[in-house]
């Protein structure tokens, strides 16, 4: 927590970058200080495909994750990647409370 602020780490696949931004916004205006990811590499931003920026950006957002007090998962249609079910763990093991944008399967994130 950031003064009476709640800080919270925005997780999914980057392929859904206009629901990161529209649930950014919403949750700005419900006062939250919201981390966001930096690069949309399923979404045109090919830097991330160059050698080791993949994996800089994993462990980069690990630590937005260590600065949050929570994370809230863009699992649109369902879907949760390999790296955002990394991420779902990783806060898991922090006991970090999780949102999720749509109800998940248990299968999907166990």
């Amino acid at each position: 927590m950031v003064g009476k602020y709640k800080v919270i780490t925005l997780c999914g696949s980057t392929r859904f970058k206009e629901d990161f931004l529209e649930q950014q916004k919403l949750l700005t205006l419900q006062g939250y200080i919201v981390i966001s990811v930096g690069l949309f590499g399923h979404s045109g931003d090919e830097e991330v495909w160059t050698e080791g920026t993949k994996e800089m950006l994993d462990d980069m957002h690990k630590r937005k994750i260590d600065m949050a007090d929570e994370i809230y998962v863009i699992n649109k249609n369902g879907y949760i990647g390999e790296s955002t079910l990394s991420e779902i763990k990783y806060a898991k093991s922090k006991e970090m409370p999780i949102t999720y944008m749509e109800c998940p399967n248990e299968d999907d994130i166990t």
